[in-house]
């Protein structure tokens, strides 16, 4: 496990069910030995993370930039700009639309995903 890592000389990689949304992982159990996954989504203006739950693992969703909506079943429509958090219990179905500026996110999952 390497305890420091510049992201800068990370590469993006494609989001498994987002078109044209990328992310780079940061933290992983198969490469960390750690029981939690930590994200960065870049998702661009006119992009969207489709509705979907994760059945196993919570999810923390922290914005860097840009703006955003985040529909949270059970929750509503909540405005994403960075100074907030959002916290989505495991099973709980969710997505990010209306990306009007280029949205950063830090994304931790709890067991790890990954």
């Amino acid at each position: 496990m390497e305890i420091y890592t510049n992201v800068n000389d990370m590469s993006w990689k494609p989001h498994p069910i987002a078109e044209g949304v990328e992310i780079k992982s940061l933290v992983t159990q198969k490469d960390d030995g750690l029981n939690v996954t930590c994200l960065l989504v870049r998702i661009p203006a006119g992009r969207e993370i489709p509705e979907h739950a994760h059945e196993e693992q919570a999810d923390i969703v922290y914005p860097l930039k840009g703006n955003a909506e985040m529909q949270v079943e059970g929750s509503g429509t909540l405005s994403l700009e960075p100074g907030v958090v959002v916290r989505v219990p495991k099973g709980v179905k969710h997505k990010i639309f209306n990306v009007t500026e280029e949205l950063l996110v830090y994304d931790v999952f709890y067991p790890a995903t990954i």
